[in-house]
């Protein structure tokens, strides 16, 4: 019987399959080799598809006339600083005396791709060879055993691989043709009026979308007026209530209000006041109706990408790609698992071995009291009849979860690496407590014809608050909507009106108790309390990814939004790589501090051009039909034909489109708009 080999993504992955087989020395360079077993590795991409120009070099000179480039076979070629690892790994492959190939490259589209191009470039006896995907959840010994045992045929995964292909096509396809045509008919006119000598016009199917996104935030900032609204409020035996024009009031359906709430202007809340304290009866309120209610409030989903890299924005002012780079870190050194994942629950095997994990955590200093909790209660027993563990809700991998193994490699992480490793025990851990549990109080109260309202809510079990506990952002202050919730988790604690929008400022719960329907309350008096409507919030980098990642809340059309549910704009691999790029070339910008994201002056132009030139690619529609038709792909529903036939089309009736668009010289006010809200390019001149 020949030799077993295994194919990593990188060195380090290497290492650790060859720490679990059993494998000591016989260092080589390249890999790593015993008698029964061979162990090498990728440097991620070794092989990526040619350029234009090698197909022909007419290619190389961007002209109109040799667009839409769409080849009927692709080239590959291998990278040039990765040959001598290519050829390592080619040569092991071919070799005459490994008979079995285990592929254990990253387990995802992106993974897949990268060992599928080695062997499409290596030699044809390859595919001969019995060859089987192992497919893990983290680099723990026991896992990376159970992945080879359970390895199944490389072919298991040939519709992934499609997809993985496609999904490279369709990049290579609009990258190279839209950004040619468009850098053909406007980069000159845009490099003029910036005052630069030439100017590419670098659009994508992902990177233009997101850039759209942020453009048409930032102009709906710009265009908002401010209308400011006046609510009146009363206080009825030192409690708080809200003036509503519910019906039945004088001021129902009036012009003068600004929604049921409140007044347009000023004198018209002062004179409900006036009338309120001139009407009989007025220096006492009846109490119309009182109910008391228990809410309770279940702990969050887990973890995926999306949702810790929001997190890791709010909480610790990081930016995706760090949150991603630290995620890869953690899963690397064995403490978490694969990070590149949209699920937030775990898989039903998972659920029944999910004791191990929690009782590593005992040893994790910050969440060892919990962890030992959910342990001597047997809280993890039933997980797997719970929201927290849904197999349909996995597609590659489940939630981002700890381990609870590794924990070696805790002292050699830097502070924000293990703050985000506690976040990541503390989610985990969460869904094993109760739900917290609060009393809200709602009171009515009636003046003549005007009614009040006023609510309160109490916290009277914590329940899995106090695993969450009092988080701290990069600044040393509480941060994000939920961690309000948790500034002081004690059961009794009054909830305030910043943490529980539905709480009147003020209002005292202790006093409500009191309260009885039919009841009389003494009128305190009134007040007039001004606000202003508010515009949209800009993207953070972490909402943005949330965005990308629910793409289909974008979408107006009901019947097309249904259609892309659980599709999104890129993948959990590759967002945080998109938004870098759109930094990097200066069409964003990102602040570090507050990690808000807004456009620069490139970039609006460029939206412009799109805009008038290839508008759907501004969609969230168009971007997230092709994300669901490659996954369409992956599950074997569409066929790699049909995909390529669609694909094709479009671009080539894109392309030649622009190619027959005149409109350079109205572009100029375009810019001129936007540039108003700049710094005046250098010179200026006509498009």
């Amino acid at each position: 019987m020949g030799k077993q080999l295994f194919i990593a993504e990188k060195p380090s992955v290497a290492q650790e399959f060859a720490k679990a087989l059993g494998i000591s020395g016989g260092r080589r360079d390249g890999y790593i080799e015993t008698a029964d077993y061979i162990v090498t590795w990728c440097f991620g991409h070794l092989v990526t598809m040619s350029y234009p120009e090698a197909y022909d070099p007419k290619y190389k000179k961007w002209s109109l006339a040799t667009i839409p480039f769409l080849p009927e076979e692709f080239r590959y070629e291998v990278i040039e600083s990765s040959k001598k690892q290519f050829e390592t790994v080619s040569g092991l492959l071919a070799g005459d005396d490994v008979d079995r190939i285990y592929v254990c490259t990253d387990s995802g589209r992106e993974g897949e791709y990268i060992y599928r191009l080695v062997e499409m470039m290596s030699p044809e006896g390859v595919r001969k060879k019995e060859r089987f995907r192992v497919w893990i959840d983290s680099f723990t010994e026991e896992e990376i055993m159970r992945g080879i045992r359970e390895a199944k045929p490389l072919s298991a995964y040939d519709d992934l691989a499609s997809s993985a292909f496609l999904r490279a096509k369709e990049d290579y396809l609009m990258g190279i043709n839209f950004s040619r045509v468009l850098t053909l008919k406007y980069g000159g006119g845009i490099a003029s009026y910036r005052g630069d000598k030439w100017s590419a016009v670098s659009v994508g199917r992902v990177m233009t979308c997101i850039l759209g996104m942020v453009v048409r935030r930032e102009r709906e900032i710009r265009s908002f007026v401010k209308e400011p609204f006046f609510r009146v409020i009363g206080t009825f035996g030192g409690i708080s209530a809200e003036w509503k024009a519910v019906p039945g009031s004088a001021y129902e359906g009036s012009l003068k209000l600004y929604k049921e709430t409140g007044f347009r202007r000023r004198e018209d809340a002062e004179a409900l006041i006036i009338s309120l304290k001139n009407e009989p009866g007025g220096e006492t309120a009846r109490t119309a109706s009182v109910t008391r209610k228990t809410e309770k409030k279940n702990p969050p989903l887990l973890y995926n990408l999306a949702e810790l890299q929001n997190d890791c924005s709010r909480m610790f002012r990081i930016s995706p790609d760090q949150t991603l780079k630290i995620a890869q870190e953690l899963y690397e050194k064995k403490l978490t698992t694969y990070p590149r994942t949209d699920a937030r629950v775990l898989s039903t095997a998972v659920s029944k071995v999910i004791r191990s994990n929690i009782s590593g955590l005992q040893k994790v200093g910050a969440v060892s009291a919990f962890a030992g909790e959910v342990l001597s209660k047997d809280a993890w027993k039933n997980i797997g009849r719970t929201r927290y563990t849904d197999d349909k809700a996995i597609t590659d991998h489940y939630a981002i979860i700890p381990t609870g193994s590794g924990l070696g490699a805790l002292n050699s992480l830097n502070d924000l690496s293990r703050r985000v490793y506690e976040q990541i025990c503390r989610r985990f851990l969460a869904v094993f407590y109760p739900p917290a549990v609060y009393e809200k109080t709602s009171a009515e109260f009636v003046v003549g014809r005007e009614h009040f309202f006023a609510n309160a809510r109490v916290l009277k079990e914590e329940g899995y608050l106090k695993v969450l506990g009092r988080l701290k952002d990069a600044q040393g202050g509480t941060a994000g909507n939920e961690t309000r919730e948790l500034r002081g988790t004690k059961s009794g604690r009054q909830v305030s009106a910043e943490e529980d929008p539905d709480n009147t400022g003020g209002t005292d719960a202790g006093k409500m108790r009191g309260l009885r329907k039919g009841g009389l309350v003494p009128v305190d008096g009134y007040a007039v309390r001004e606000g202003e409507t508010k515009p949209p919030s800009r993207y953070n980098s972490g909402s943005m990814i949330l965005a990308m990642e629910n793409a289909g809340q974008l979408i107006e059309d009901d019947e097309l939004r249904e259609q892309i549910r659980g599709s999104g704009i890129g993948t959990s691999a590759t967002r945080a790589e998109i938004l870098s790029k759109l930094f990097k070339i200066g069409y964003l910008k990102l602040n570090k501090k507050t990690q808000i994201i807004t456009p620069e002056l490139l970039g609006e132009m460029v939206f412009d051009v799109v805009n008038q030139s290839i508008r759907p690619l501004l969609s969230a529609e168009l971007t997230a039909s092709w994300e669901k038709g490659l996954t369409g792909v992956a599950e074997g529903s569409i066929s790699t034909g049909e995909y390529m036939e669609k694909l094709e089309g479009f671009v080539r009736r894109r392309t030649n489109a622009v190619k027959d668009l005149e409109n350079q010289p109205a572009m100029k006010a375009f810019y001129d708009e936007a540039a108003k809200y700049y710094r005046k390019p250098s010179r200026e001149r006509k498009a």
